[in-house]
C-alpha cells in the first residue's frame, strides 16, 4: 500500500513538473537591436504582454544585433518562420527586396505584415498590411519646415539610411516633392529654388556616427550649404554629442534661418537638441505605439478579421518653441 502511494505521489510530481503549454508567438523582427527607435517598439510589445498576461498569444521581439546587418535580419525572418509556435510575423525590412525574397522562399502559411518600414509596391502582396508611419507625409512635412524657413530655396543635402529601405526612400521623395512643387524627382537641380549638392544623398546605414561624419564632410566641401534634410534621426539620437559639437558653432545661423536642418524622429536626445536650438524642426514617429498595436493587428490577421491597409500611427512635430507640448502622451 505504501509503495502504491509513493508511486502515485511520484506520478503527480512528474505531472506537476510538466511545463505549461507554450504560447502562440506573435513575432516582431526589427532591423537591429542597437537602435533606440526599435527599443521603443520593444517596450510597446512588452506593454502588450503585460496587459495580456492571460492571453494564448505572446509578443516576441527580435532582430540582428546591428541595424546594418541586412543578411542577419533575413536569416532571423527565415528561422522564425520555421518555428511551429510562430503564428504571425511583423517585419521592419532593412533591405526590402531581400526580405521580400526571403518571404517568397519561405512561402509561409501564416500572415505576414510590415512594421515601421514597408516592402516595395511590387512586393506588397506578400504582406497583409503595413503598420507605422506615413513616410511620404513625414518627408513632406520635413520639407515643408525647410521651405518655410528658406522660401527662396538654396543648396541642400539629404542624409539617408539604407539605400534599399523603402520607408527612407519614401521620406526623401516626400521632401523633394515638397521643396520642388513637383512629383517624383530623383534629385533636385534648381526646382523650387533647391539644388542637391554633389555627393548627396549620403547613405549611412542608420549609423549615428556615420551620419555626423557625413554631415561634417558635406559642410567642409560646402561651407555655405543652406540645409540638411535628415531622413532618420540617427545623427541626433545615435551620436548626440558629436552632433552638438558639429552644429553648435552654427547655432546663430540656425536661429536666423540662414541655415536649416529638418530631421526625422523625436527620440533620445532629439527633443533636447531642438530645445537648444540645434535643429530647426523634428517630425517624429510613434514607435512605442507601433510595438503596442502590432500584436493586436497580428491576432486579427490570424483570426481572419478584416484589417485596414495601411494602418498609420501618426506624427509628432517639434520646434524649439513647441518642445514642451509636441509629443503625444
Amino acid at each position: 500500500m505504501k509503495k502504491s502511494l509513493l508511486l502515485a505521489a511520484a506520478a503527480m510530481m512528474v505531472m506537476g513538473a510538466e511545463p505549461a503549454l507554450a504560447k502562440k508567438q506573435l513575432v516582431i523582427v526589427v532591423k537591429g537591436l542597437d537602435n533606440p527607435f526599435f527599443e521603443a517598439i520593444h517596450q510597446g510589445c512588452e506593454k502588450w504582454n503585460k496587459e495580456n498576461a492571460s492571453s494564448e498569444y505572446e509578443c516576441f521581439y527580435t532582430g540582428p544585433a546591428s541595424t546594418s546587418d541586412e543578411a542577419g535580419e533575413a536569416q532571423i525572418v527565415q528561422d522564425m518562420l520555421s518555428k511551429p509556435d510562430t503564428v504571425a510575423m511583423a517585419i521592419s525590412p532593412s533591405n526590402a527586396p531581400l526580405i521580400a525574397q526571403t518571404i517568397k522562399s519561405a512561402n509561409p502559411t501564416i500572415p505576414i505584415m510590415t512594421l515601421d518600414a514597408d516592402l516595395t509596391k511590387a512586393d506588397a502582396a506578400l504582406r497583409k498590411t503595413y503598420l507605422g508611419t506615413d513616410n511620404y507625409l513625414m518627408g513632406s512635412k520635413i520639407g515643408g519646415y525647410i521651405a518655410k524657413a528658406k522660401p527662396k530655396g538654396g543648396t541642400i543635402c539629404t542624409i539617408e539610411g539604407n539605400p534599399a529601405a523603402d520607408n527612407i526612400l519614401q521620406r526623401a521623395q516626400g521632401l523633394r516633392d515638397a521643396l520642388s512643387g513637383k512629383k517624383g524627382l530623383a534629385k533636385l537641380a534648381g526646382e523650387g529654388g533647391w539644388t542637391e549638392v554633389a555627393g548627396c544623398p549620403v547613405f549611412t546605414n542608420d549609423d549615428g556616427a556615420k551620419g555626423v561624419q557625413a554631415m561634417t564632410d558635406i559642410l567642409a566641401a560646402n561651407p555655405k550649404l543652406d540645409a540638411f534634410g535628415i531622413m532618420g534621426g540617427w545623427p541626433l539620437f545615435g551620436a548626440p554629442q558629436p552632433y552638438r559639437d558639429l552644429i553648435g558653432p552654427l547655432k546663430d545661423r540656425l536661429a536666423s534661418n540662414d541655415f536649416v536642418i529638418g530631421a526625422a524622429d523625436t527620440i533620445g536626445d532629439e527633443v533636447a537638441i531642438a530645445r537648444d536650438g540645434l535643429v530647426t524642426a523634428l517630425v517624429g514617429q510613434r514607435p512605442f505605439e507601433m510595438g503596442y498595436k502590432a500584436p493586436s493587428v497580428m491576432i486579427d490577421l490570424v483570426k481572419g478579421t478584416k484589417v485596414a491597409d495601411p494602418v498609420f500611427t501618426g506624427l509628432d512635430e517639434c520646434t524649439k518653441e513647441t518642445v514642451d507640448t509636441c509629443i503625444q502622451k
